[in-house]
């Protein structure tokens, strides 16, 4: 695969983490209203909810990371792509740029594109682990709540 095309296709496999993104966000926040609706209303809460929520959130925050570092990865890699003619000038520039913001170590061995996209996709699937993860929580959550006793 050239590695216009495989940049192209990073790109576009990274903005995907939008909308594992935006689910994940809901998810926290609904975890983190039902843990915190005991505090607004009396009444009893299992200790093993409240727990799962906290985890919820938890992996919320985690994903959060994982879809920051995706977009970021996202936007460069299509940046890069639109222009790769001049890839390897472009990809010196931009390791610099990175090294000099404190993003990247010091200048070292220089990666392939294709070991960049992936370890770019490897955040990815790490993204979407947390929001797998946050599913699963969600729904063991919702499953509890019938016979799960008050502590």
């Amino acid at each position: 695969m050239s590695d216009d095309a495989q940049l192209a296709l990073t790109a576009r496999l990274l903005a995907r983490g939008r909308q594992i993104e935006r689910l994940s966000d809901g998810i926290s926040l609904l975890a983190l209203a039902y843990g915190l609706a005991p505090l607004l209303i009396v009444a009893s809460h299992p200790r093993l909810t409240g727990l799962l929520c906290a985890v919820l959130v938890v992996l919320g925050i985690a994903q959060k990371y994982f879809a920051l570092r995706v977009a970021l990865d996202a936007d460069l890699i299509g940046h890069l792509a639109s222009d790769a003619g001049r890839l390897s000038s472009r990809t010196r520039a931009l390791d610099q740029a990175l090294h000099e913001l404190g993003l990247k170590p010091a200048a070292g061995r220089e990666r392939d594109w294709t070991s960049r996209c992936r370890g770019a996709l490897r955040l990815l699937r790490g993204q979407a682990l947390c929001l797998g993860l946050q599913v699963f929580l969600a729904v063991l959550t919702l499953l509890s709540l019938p016979w799960l006793p008050a502590a």
